[in-house]
């Protein structure tokens, strides 16, 4: 049974040992934004020890539903990619990993180690599985990957919760990754009010082509989130935890829980 799910960005920089100059210059920005993404994945933790996380392939690796895959609750992985070999996996502890003698895979992809690193910092007991939407996903495809997804865990008798790792805008200063666009502002202050409001309409109808111009990197994965609320009557109930770009990229974190079904009005009180 779906009970929760929690939105976070996936910067390496959240990881202490990645942070390096980045961390020094942020002046309190990394710790900031690292206590509200530890919050919202302990929301999860509270809940549930069963989590299914819901990322974003590579654009390089995207080509339609070949993109579409699972990466199992075995899977290790290693951020030796973005500069430090922390090792992390979505299941057992690092003592266990170490004494199977299980070797990471320095490909595994960046919504997997985020959620790896995250689940041994607040539920080192949980067990995590990570499934990738194409980057090129329409909105259609991403609404019917959240429907889909929320139809199976609702029909499991196990509480599960759904981590969800995107990353907003990417253009949205000369600094940012991307570069600058202007246009970027706009687009990221619709999908903050959407996401805040918990707005299931707004992001469905958020438009792909400009979302890819301005670097929207998550926009598959918040389509899924509101895919998976899509069956409630009422809009999701969402605590919005952080919302800034203080790097040029929009980072979002907030807590997602199923809305309050309507009270029968000739209920007892």
């Amino acid at each position: 049974m779906f009970c929760v799910a929690s939105l976070v960005p996936s910067p390496p920089v959240l990881v202490p040992e990645l942070e390096g100059a980045a961390g020094a210059a942020a002046d309190g920005v990394l710790a900031t934004l690292r206590a509200a993404v530890l919050r919202a994945a302990g929301e999860l933790s509270a809940r549930a020890s069963r989590w299914i996380v819901v990322g974003v392939a590579d654009a390089e690796q995207s080509s339609g539903a070949e993109a579409d895959r699972v990466i199992g609750s075995d899977s290790v992985g290693t951020f030796r990619g973005y500069g430090v070999d922390v090792r992390v996996g979505l299941a057992g502890s690092v003592a266990e990993r170490v004494a199977a003698d299980r070797r990471p895979d320095p490909l595994l992809p960046l919504p997997a180690l985020i959620a790896g690193w995250l689940r041994e910092k607040v539920a080192p007991a949980a067990v995590a599985e990570c499934r990738l939407i194409s980057a090129d996903a329409s909105a259609d495809e991403a609404l019917t990957f959240g429907r889909r997804l929320r139809a199976e865990l609702d029909a499991e008798p196990e509480p599960s919760a759904v981590l969800v790792v995107g990353d907003g805008a990417a253009t949205l200063s000369l600094k940012a990754p991307r570069y600058f666009d202007e246009r970027a502002e706009a687009v990221q202050s619709t999908i903050d009010r959407a996401l805040s409001a918990g707005d299931r309409q707004a992001l469905a109808a958020l438009d792909t082509r400009q979302c890819a111009e301005v670097e929207v990197e998550g926009r598959p994965a918040y389509q899924a989130l509101a895919g998976l609320f899509a069956a409630d009557p009422l809009d999701p109930r969402v605590e919005t935890l952080y919302a800034d770009a203080p790097f040029g990229v929009a980072y979002h974190v907030s807590v997602w829980r199923p809305g309050a079904q309507p009270r029968d009005p000739g209920a007892p009180r």
